[in-house]
């Protein structure tokens, strides 16, 4: 199975970009973020004439997410992050898909910090990891993708040194992530390729992308019993130079089928 994360940058104005990629790449479950439509504009009828079925939680202008399957329909859990009654963003859906549980987020940016808006991402990321938790507790194999609008460490981004001061790279979110892999969640791109710089997402401006002037911020963790049939996992970073593309790239993990339950032991006792 691959699940692939995918900050789409609006997914109206990039439609025919992004039904390319469905069919040039044939994923088996896509997260989307930013869709940047209100729940009635969403093209349904085109992502199912791919062979997907969907569930989606627009707003208009801001933020969307979205979970595809291919050749099956997504079982929504819930559309909001537990924690706020009052967050009215689009920022989180959860599905069960293909045997596992999916949960596509987008993050808060958080810019400028301090401020409202990194107090309000570090409120988002609390609740997150409270979440986080509860499903771990629950023991379903669980993959958290997204845009985090997080760049873990040094090495996820390009001269770090410019970025100190930045919502994506402050000492605070740093913690609240390495809090998520610490209690068990795995970074299943940085699991599968601990030495390689691999950035998800270039600005369009100065030459970002033909630079490798990169972040890597958008990220699909694991749970410790997902985590067991981690294959491989890395960026399309080709799909990032298309035409009219999104700033962000593509990310995967392929994962192993689950192995099948054991047949029933026969009982060989005569009868009573």
């Amino acid at each position: 199975m691959r699940v692939v994360t995918y900050n789409v940058n609006s997914i109206n104005a990039r439609l025919p970009n992004f039904l390319r990629w469905l069919s040039e790449y044939s994923p088996d479950v896509v997260c989307l973020q930013e869709l940047k439509a209100p729940q009635d504009k969403f093209p349904e009828a085109a992502i199912r004439n791919a062979g997907y079925g969907v569930v989606w939680h627009g707003q208009k202008s801001w933020n969307g997410v979205a979970i595809l399957s291919k050749n099956a329909e997504p079982q929504e859990i819930r559309r909001v992050l537990p924690g706020d009654p009052e967050d009215s963003h689009s920022r989180y859906i959860e599905a069960q898909v293909g045997g596992i549980v999916v949960g596509c987020l987008y993050l808060p940016n958080g810019n400028p910090a301090p401020g409202p808006k990194f107090e309000y991402k570090l409120r988002w990321l609390n609740r997150l990891l409270a979440h986080a938790a509860e499903l771990l507790l629950s023991g379903s194999p669980v993959v958290l993708a997204g845009d985090y609008n997080v760049i873990p460490t040094e090495f996820d981004v390009y001269k770090p040194e410019r970025w100190v001061d930045d919502a994506l790279f402050r000492i605070e979110v740093r913690e609240a992530f390495a809090r998520l892999t610490k209690r068990g969640w795995v970074d299943s791109v940085r699991a599968s390729h601990p030495n390689q710089s691999m950035y998800t997402y270039w600005d369009y401006f100065r030459n970002a992308y033909g630079r490798d002037a990169g972040l890597r911020i958008d990220h699909l963790l694991l749970s410790p019993s997902l985590s067991a049939r981690l294959v491989d996992a890395g960026v399309y970073r080709e799909v990032r130079g298309w035409e009219k593309a999104s700033d962000h790239a593509p990310t995967w993990v392929e994962l192993q089928d689950a192995p099948a339950p054991a047949p029933a032991a026969s009982s060989t006792e005569a009868p009573h």
